[in-house]
């Protein structure tokens, strides 16, 4: 049996993105069409979220989230993590461009270094599914939110992450991967509260394995489908 160590160095396996991977990340169809979509959703689903308090960003990469945060937000301050060895240098412009104050972190999700009940929204933008031990991380988010605080969660879904593209060009830990009603599972074991109205499904072109080419085609959508992607506004209840 692997000792302790090992058994918490398996649960903090970091799989490291492609080159290509990293590219696209800098790229308008990441900044508009994945990160821009996705937000609109997740602030159309959050109408009362606080403003003027303290944000957690969740897998912040090149940073290209932090702008979009202060827009929609108004947040005094954000945290933002990642455990990508260099994502400092990474994020550092969109960091210094930022009008609030950010610490930065280089951590993992599982373990989240801020005090309990110190956040009031946090954001996880296609970052769960990179994290291995996936529960471990919602803990954690669970543990630093404010009672009422809440979770913007963007994913995509087994079904996208198992696509033949991005098993092409991206990497991520496969088997771990979930299915959008087994995400939502996950998030009510955490803890949180999650209602039907705040939960959104969209399919989206570049989330198909035909990359929209049946739709421009004009041959429709398919009728049965297993999901691509979830968005969705879960919630710290205020009474546990």
């Amino acid at each position: 049996m692997p000792s302790a160590s090992a058994r918490s160095s398996q649960k903090l396996a970091f799989v490291p993105e492609t080159r290509f991977g990293l590219w696209f990340l800098s790229t308008s169809t990441w900044r508009v069409q994945v990160l821009g979509r996705a937000l609109n959703d997740l602030q159309r689903m959050a109408p009362d979220a606080p403003r003027g308090g303290v944000m957690l960003d969740i897998g912040t990469g090149q940073g290209h989230s932090l702008p979009e945060m202060v827009t929609r937000f108004a947040p005094s301050q954000i945290h933002a993590l990642d455990p990508e060895p260099d994502f400092e240098a990474r994020c550092a412009d969109m960091v210094t461009a930022c009008p609030v104050p950010v610490t930065l972190h280089a951590a993992h999700a599982e373990r989240i270094p801020l005090a309990d009940a110190s956040v009031d929204i946090a954001l996880c933008h296609q970052t769960l599914h990179h994290i291995v031990d996936q529960a471990a991380a919602l803990a954690e988010v669970f543990r630093v939110l404010k009672p009422g605080g809440m979770l913007l969660l963007a994913e995509s879904t087994r079904a996208y992450i198992h696509s033949w593209v991005i098993r092409l060009l991206f990497r991520h830990p496969m088997h771990v991967q979930r299915s959008a009603p087994e995400f939502v599972a996950l998030l009510r074991d955490a803890g949180f509260d999650l209602n039907d109205e705040c939960i959104s499904t969209p399919y989206l072109w570049w989330s198909r394995s035909d990359l929209g080419a049946r739709e421009w085609l004009g041959l429709g959508l398919p009728k049965q489908r297993e999901e691509t992607l979830l968005n969705l506004v879960a919630r710290k209840p205020t009474t546990r």
